[in-house]
C-alpha cells in the first residue's frame, strides 16, 4: 500500500474541495475555517452537493451529523441519501438543510438539566472547519450540538468558543509585537493515547471488564512491570499486526497516526498524532479511540481505554501537548536561540504560566473522572497537585530576565558516549519530568494529568480560556507601554513574583513536595468529587463569561453532569462487585473450602490422624469465607445509603468516600482468597492470563 497516496482518501478534505469546488466557493470555505467567518448559505449548497457526490463515490449510502455529547463519546443518526421523486423513482440527494442541520433529542443525552423530556429538542450544526469522512459506508459530518435555546449541549462548541478567544487575545499581542501580517493564531494539539489490549475470549469471562471497563478484583501477578521489559520492546505478531490495520485506518481518515510503541506495563502501548489544530485534534482522537476498540474486536482482541484496568501497575493517560500557532508558522512558545530576548515568547510563556497558576483547580477538574481517581499519583501518572516544569535552564533565563540581568543563551552541550564511531549528540537544556502534571517540552506543554478514556475537548477549553485571560491582561499593558521591552520585563518579574510558586522541577511523586505545595498555597484536590467544584465557583464561571465560552448556565449543567456521572459509574461498579462476588467468587471459595474438607476427613480416616497443614488451611478458608460475607454485607449497605440520598452532589460524595473503601475491603478478601484456591477452581482469568496471554 502506497499510504502516502492513501493518506486522507476517505475525507473530504482540502484536495478534494480544491478540485470539486468552484474556486470562489472553495475560497469561501477556506477562510470560513481560518478567519472564523460563517459560510454564506449559497456556498454551503454547491458544498453540500459536492460532499454528497463524492461520499457516493466513497460507497457510502448513508449520512450522519456526528458529534460529541458531554459523556467522552460520539453520536449520531444515521439517514440515506435515497429520496423519491414525484414519479416514485429513486434519487440521491444531500439537502443544504441536512448538511447544515440536523434535529436529534436533546432530552437523551447528559444535560444536567438543560433539557427535560418534555423539552426534547435539540440541533446539530455543520462545523466547516473539521472535514467530513466516510467510515462504514456513511458520510460523517462533525457538527456542534446545542438545545432549542442555543446552550452547549457538547463538547465541541465550547472548544470552538474558547478557540476564537485564545485567536483574538494571542493576534492582540502579535499585533503590538509588530507582527502585522497575522491573520488568526490557533492552539494546537498533539494527544498520544495510552490503552490496553488483552484476548477477547479472556475478556468476554470476566463481567468487570465487560460492563465496567477496569478489573475489580485480581491478585497481583508473579511478573508485572517489575523487570522493565515492555517499555518500547518488541511488539507481539499479533498486535504488530493489530497496529499496522489501525494506521492504515486512521491515516485513510486523514488522522496523522505518527508513533507507536509498547507502554511499561505488560500489554500497554501507546499511540501518537501529529499535532494539528485542537479542533481537529479532538475529533481526531475520537476517532482514535473508536478505530483502537474496532479494530481489536476484529482481532479477537479488546481494548482497555480505561484509567486504570489492573491493580498494581501502570495506568492509562492521555498526554495534551498544546501549543500556540500563528498562520505565518511562527508557534508563539518557541523559545529560539536566545530565549531571554524573545518577547513574543516571554509573554506567551508569562501567560501561561499565570493562567495555570490562577486557575489549576479548572485544570484538576478538567482530568477528572471516576477511573483517573485510581490512577493519579504513582506509575508514572502525575500527582493531583497542578504544578508546572520548566526545567533549571528555563527557569534560570525568567529569573534572570526579571531580575535585569544580562541573559545569555545557554550554552547546548554534547554528550559524550564514550564510543568514538558513535554520532556526536547534542543535548536539550533540560531534562524530562515524568512526574510533572503539566511539563514544558521544548516548544509546547505536556499536559500529562488527562485520563485515556477522555475527551481532550475541556482540558483544551480551560488551557485555551485561561490563556486568553491571561494574555488580555499583559497585552493591555503593553498597547499601553512606552517602553516595550521594558513593560515585557516588568511582565516577567510580577509573573515569577506572583506567579512562580507553580514551577517546580523535581519530585512530584516525593513527600518533600506534598509540603511544600501545602506551603505555597496550591490546591491539592484529592478525588474528582471535590475536584469537579471548580466548574462552579463564582470566579471561575465569570471567567468562562468574560470570553463568552461557557454561560454560568452551563457551568452549572457541566459540573451537575459530572457528579452524577461519577455516582452512576461508581453505583454500576459497586453492584457489578457485589454481583461477580455473590455469584462467582463466593461460591467457588466455598466449593473448595468443601473439597479441602472432604480431603481432610479422608486423611484423618486413612491415616488414623488429622493433618495440621491442612486443618490450617481449612480454618484460613473458613475465615475468608467469613470475611467476603462481611465484605458484602458493608458494601451492600454503602450501597443502598448512597441510593437513598436525593442530592447528586451528597450521593457522589457517598460513593466516593463510603462506597469505594467498602469496594477496596471486599477486594482485599476475594484477591487473598484468590492465591489459596485451586486455579481450576477459580472461577474467571486471572491478572496473568490477562497481561500475559493476548
Amino acid at each position: 500500500m502506497d499510504f502516502t497516496n492513501r493518506f486522507g482518501c476517505r475525507v473530504f478534505g482540502d484536495a478534494v474541495m480544491k478540485e470539486r469546488l468552484p474556486e470562489e466557493i472553495y475560497n469561501e470555505l477556506k477562510k470560513a475555517g481560518e478567519q472564523g467567518t460563517r459560510l454564506p448559505l449559497e456556498a454551503a449548497r454547491v458544498v453540500a452537493q459536492a460532499m454528497k457526490d463524492w461520499a457516493i463515490e466513497q460507497g457510502a449510502t448513508h449520512y450522519s451529523h456526528w458529534f460529541q455529547p458531554m459523556n467522552s463519546m460520539t453520536a449520531g443518526k444515521l439517514d440515506s441519501f435515497l429520496d423519491i421523486t414525484a414519479d416514485g423513482s429513486a434519487v440521491a440527494d444531500l439537502s443544504f438543510d441536512a448538511l447544515v442541520m440536523s434535529e436529534p433529542d436533546a432530552s437523551s443525552f447528559p444535560s444536567g438539566g438543560l433539557r427535560t423530556t418534555f423539552e426534547a429538542r435539540g440541533y446539530t450544526a455543520w462545523d466547516p472547519t473539521s472535514p467530513a469522512f466516510v467510515k462504514d459506508d456513511t458520510l460523517y459530518i462533525p457538527t456542534a450540538f446545542c438545545t432549542y435555546t442555543g446552550l452547549a449541549m457538547d463538547e465541541k462548541t465550547p472548544l470552538l468558543r474558547s478557540m476564537q478567544a485564545v485567536s483574538a487575545q494571542a493576534l492582540r499581542l502579535m499585533k503590538v509585537m509588530g507582527y502585522d501580517d497575522v491573520t488568526h493564531v490557533e492552539p494546537t494539539v498533539g494527544a498520544e493515547q495510552e490503552y490496553f489490549l488483552v484476548s477477547r475470549e479472556n475478556y468476554e469471562s470476566r463481567l468487570d471488564l465487560k460492563i465496567c471497563g477496569r478489573t475489580l478484583l485480581g491478585a497481583k501477578p508473579s511478573k508485572g512491570q517489575e523487570l522493565e521489559d515492555h517499555y518500547c520492546g518488541r511488539i507481539r505478531t499479533k498486535v504488530a499486526e493489530f497496529m499496522k490495520e489501525v494506521d492504515h485506518e486512521l491515516w485513510e481518515l486523514g488522522v496523522p497516526s505518527k508513533t507507536k510503541h509498547n507502554e511499561a506495563a505488560p500489554s500497554q502501548h501507546e499511540l501518537a498524532p501529529i499535532f494539528t489544530s485542537v479542533n481537529i485534534a479532538a475529533d481526531n482522537n475520537q476517532l482514535i479511540m473508536e478505530t483502537l476498540r474496532t479494530v481489536a474486536k476484529r482481532n479477537g482482541m479488546t481494548c482497555l481505554l480505561h484509567e486504570k484496568p489492573f491493580e498494581g501497575i501502570n495506568g492509562s493517560g492521555k498526554h495534551n501537548n498544546y501549543s500556540l500557532s500563528a498562520n505565518n508558522g511562527i508557534n508563539l512558545l518557541k523559545p529560539g536561540a536566545a530565549p531571554a530576548e524573545n518577547d513574543l515568547f516571554l509573554v506567551t510563556m508569562c501567560a501561561f504560566l499565570q493562567a495555570v497558576d490562577q486557575h489549576a483547580d479548572l485544570l484538576r477538574m478538567s482530568a477528572s473522572c471516576p477511573g483517573n481517581d485510581y490512577r493519579l499519583g504513582g506509575y508514572e501518572a502525575p500527582p493531583a497537585i497542578i504544578s508546572v516544569f520548566l526545567g533549571d535552564a528555563l527557569t534560570g533565563t525568567l529569573k534572570g530576565v526579571a531580575a535585569g540581568a544580562l541573559a545569555h543563551a545557554p550554552n547546548r552541550s554534547t554528550l559524550d558516549t564514550g564510543v568514538s564511531v558513535l554520532p556526536e549528540l547534542v543535548k536539550d537544556d533540560s531534562d524530562r519530568n515524568r512526574t510533572s502534571p503539566v511539563a514544558f517540552t521544548g516548544n509546547k506543554f505536556e499536559f500529562r494529568m488527562l485520563g485515556s478514556s477522555q475527551s481532550i475537548s475541556l482540558c483544551n477549553v480551560v488551557l485555551n480560556t485561561a490563556v486568553a485571560d491571561a494574555l488580555q491582561s499583559f497585552t493591555a499593558r503593553l498597547e499601553k507601554a512606552a517602553d516595550r521591552k521594558a513593560e515585557v520585563h516588568a511582565i516577567v518579574a510580577d509573573t515569577m513574583e506572583n506567579h512562580g510558586r507553580i514551577i517546580f522541577n523535581g519530585n512530584n511523586y516525593s513527600a518533600e513536595w506534598q509540603e511544600e505545595a501545602k506551603r505555597r498555597g496550591l490546591p491539592i484536590l484529592e478525588n474528582s468529587v471535590e475536584a469537579y467544584k471548580a466548574m462552579v465557583k463564582p470566579e471561575n464561571i465569570e471567567l468562562f463569561q468574560r470570553h463568552k465560552v461557557l454561560s454560568a448556565e452551563e457551568c452549572t449543567a457541566r459540573y451537575e453532569i459530572m457528579v452524577e456521572h461519577y455516582a452512576k459509574v461508581m453505583a454500576i461498579e459497586a453492584k457489578t462487585l457485589l454481583e461477580m462476588v455473590r455469584r462467582q467468587v463466593q461460591p467457588a471459595v466455598i466449593a473448595y473450602a468443601g473439597k479441602i474438607a472432604d480431603a481432610c476427613n479422608a486423611m484423618a480416616k486413612a491415616a488414623g490422624v488429622s493433618s495440621a497443614a491442612a486443618q490450617d488451611h481449612l480454618r484460613a478458608l473458613m475465615e475468608m469465607i467469613d470475611c467476603i460475607a462481611a465484605g458484602l454485607e458493608s458494601l451492600d449497605r454503602a450501597v443502598q445509603g448512597a441510593e437513598e440520598l436525593n442530592c447528586e452532589t451528597r450521593r457522589a460524595e457517598a460513593y466516593c468516600y463510603e462506597v469505594r473503601a467498602a469496594m477496596e475491603n471486599l477486594r482485599r478478601c476475594c484477591d487473598t482468597a484468590e492465591t489459596v484456591v485451586d486455579c481450576y477452581d477459580w472461577p474467571m482469568p486471572t491478572y496473568t492470563d490477562l497481561l500475559h496471554r493476548i
